[in-house]
């Protein structure tokens, strides 16, 4: 089945709530974890992510926490996935080529077709789909 991890989940929920705060609110992880029910350690590490790369602010202190820094439209889905979880494809051979199948593989070209109709629907959504 495909579905989306907890991470990407997690960050889609906190990207959200950034987005539908006050401009220039910051809210801290352990209230974001609070509010919906996220674990507290798991989250601080998805913040420290999206903060690495730029897509929310970290400011520290006491009365710090992290507020978007970047406009949602700004990037698609693809990019937000794979800076999340890495290389995005249905299965390994998509980016990895160590499988020993595969050059004898009979299914690699139509999961393939499938895998980029999937890429080129995200390469067309961006945060804001999700977040507004």
């Amino acid at each position: 089945m495909l579905k989306i991890t907890r991470k990407v989940e997690y960050a889609l929920i906190a990207l959200r709530h950034f987005q539908n705060q006050e401009k220039g609110k910051l809210t801290s992880s352990k209230e974001m974890a609070e509010t919906y029910g996220i674990p507290k350690e798991l989250l601080a590490k998805i913040l420290q992510r999206l903060a690495k790369e730029n897509i929310i602010n970290a400011i520290k202190g006491p009365t710090g926490g992290y507020k978007l820094s970047i406009d949602p439209k700004s990037i698609n889905m693809t990019k937000f996935f794979e800076i999340m979880e890495g290389p995005m494809g249905i299965m390994d051979c998509y980016f990895d080529s160590d499988c020993e199948q595969l050059h004898s593989c009979t299914i690699r070209t139509p999961l393939n077709r499938i895998n980029n109709s999937i890429r080129s629907m995200f390469d067309n959504m961006t945060l804001a789909d999700i977040t507004y």
